[in-house]
């Protein structure tokens, strides 16, 4: 099943009806897991075994992890001296970096073997051996959904674990929380500790929560199904057909695709934000109008805000962060963002990756030249003040999104040959005789020009929302969303493609 359908509908229906009509907390859990279990199942059920021995495994580290204390000699600790006691826990502490390099490996391990083990499948054939067993594994080697953010909460949890956090020694809550369906296969990533309290201080639903999990369910649709969906029609057309696409096709194109991953991820995480606020839980944001940044910085901190939180503090910080110079703090940018690239590339994505790490590459550039920028504003104040300026603002906000939105290409078209292809034709390339009429006229319906004035719809919507969310601080009461959620739905109903396509970020 998936979120937008009504199969999902009445399987979260029956889940929270059932959730809060349980007064065992513990049997709640049951639920959460058995439910979590039942919608993987439902999209990958092959993938199921293998998720359960990862989350034993990591369960079991986080025990070894979380015993801060110094194992007793032969029982007899009180007789140690003060020196042997120090001699011991530095024993003690080696022997935890240890544990926690191997639970970090596992996951890496795991993550990479399923991302980038199947290229080597087709140099098995090639090599004359038909019958290897890489050759054999290859049609079974299917990447599981939602691997990496499965990774990812896993090493999250073992280093918040090392830092000082308490292990649960409670195998149901961790299960509970690795398998909670609503973000369970995209995201948001979350923090074990966080979930948890949560859980444990749920209060009885009320009015309003029902109302904003609806909200976000409905909002979700709209920019998932009704948007993002029929967006990515023109921008398969287009991207299929790159050498019969003009230059003025392109353009379009990658300014569609950004909307598009942008709507699609986004509505994704709104109905996962939703789905758990009505069973008691309030997942974080993961998106805060990225596309209205006037830096590469702020830009980072807006899009896909809990990635980019875990790569601050699980990779940035420990790598150095900005405490050890300028020349290190750049190099620490780049290396995070060819990192991200890495994750996003591969073989869940069925691409080859060098266009993934070309976008990180891209980005991590971004954020060096943002980083100098800063410096050298910080030295210079009519520089700081041009910046601060509105034309300043205004330049800032258009080399920021150029370059992102430059940088989508080489995401939608991983294969540097394409991707390549397409970017030495943005410019005075004229397009196939029957582009227009095939693509435009009989599959669109629309002509570039009011395709252009739809997309730049969008964007004065996202920034007239902006201004009522974060500027005037202006939120819908909840009758009016009541009103507003069945007319949403009907409408995703209604003018949503027949085939609803799968989310972007169920390949990474």
């Amino acid at each position: 099943m998936t979120f937008v359908s009504i199969l999902y509908g009445l399987f979260l229906f029956g889940t929270v009806v059932l959730y809060w009509s349980l007064a065992n907390r513990n049997i709640r859990l049951v639920l959460i897991l058995v439910a979590s279990l039942v919608f993987y199942a439902s999209i990958q059920l092959q993938s199921i075994p293998l998720l359960l021995l990862a989350m034993v495994a990591n369960f079991v580290i986080g025990l070894y992890l979380g015993e801060n204390t110094v194992p007793k000699p032969h029982g007899k600790s009180w007789e140690l001296s003060n020196t042997e006691w120090k001699s011991q826990e530095r024993e003690w502490q080696k022997r935890r970096q240890w544990i926690l390099l191997g639970g970090i490996v596992l996951n890496i391990l795991l993550l990479l073997g399923f991302k980038y083990s199947p290229f080597a499948l087709p140099a098995a054939e090639t090599a004359g051996n038909s019958r290897s067993f890489l050759g054999w594994l290859d049609p079974y080697f299917i990447a599981p959904l939602g691997l990496s953010f499965f990774a990812f909460e896993c090493i999250a949890y073992l280093i918040d674990v090392y830092r000082g956090a308490p292990a649960t020694r409670n195998f149901l809550e961790f299960s509970s929380y690795k398998l909670f369906f609503p973000k369970l296969i995209s995201g948001p990533i979350t923090r074990f500790h966080e979930w948890n309290e949560q859980w444990k201080t749920q209060n009885p639903l009320r009015v309003e929560q029902v109302t904003d999990g609806l909200w976000l369910i409905a909002s979700g649709a709209i920019k998932k199904g009704l948007l993002a969906d029929n967006i990515a029609i023109f921008v398969n057309l287009c991207f299929e057909n790159v050498q019969r696409a003009g230059s003025t096709d392109l353009q379009l194109a990658t300014i569609a695709y950004g909307l598009q991953l942008y709507l699609d991820f986004s509505g994704y995480v709104d109905i996962a934000r939703g789905s758990a606020l009505l069973l008691g839980w309030n997942l974080p944001e993961n998106f805060n109008f990225p596309y209205l940044t006037a830096s590469i910085a702020e830009f980072w901190r807006r899009w896909h805000m809990t990635l980019g939180s875990w790569l601050r503090n699980y990779l940035y910080f420990p790598l150095g962060g900005s405490r050890r110079g300028l020349v290190r703090t750049c190099l620490n940018l780049m290396v995070v963002m060819l990192i991200a690239g890495i994750w996003h590339g591969g073989a869940t994505a069925g691409t080859n990756p060098a266009g993934f790490l070309v976008w990180g590459a891209i980005h991590g550039g971004g954020l060096v030249v943002h980083r100098l920028t800063d410096t050298l504003s910080q030295r210079t104040n009519w520089l700081a003040a041009m910046w601060r300026s509105f034309p300043g603002v205004v330049l800032g906000w258009l080399l920021t999104q150029g370059m992102v939105f430059f940088s989508w290409i080489f995401f939608r078209l991983p294969d540097l040959k394409e991707s390549g292809w397409v970017v030495s034709h943005l410019w005075n390339h004229d397009r196939d005789a029957q582009f227009v009429q095939k693509v435009y006229v009989e599959t669109i319906g629309l002509m570039p020009e009011q395709l252009s004035w739809i997309f730049g719809a969008i964007f004065v919507a996202m920034g007239v929302a902006y201004v009522f969310d974060r500027g005037l601080k202006v939120q819908l009461n909840w009758p009016v969303k009541m009103m507003l959620v069945p007319i949403c739905l009907y409408a995703v109903w209604l003018f949503a493609p027949e085939n609803s396509l799968p989310y972007i970020y169920f390949d990474f």
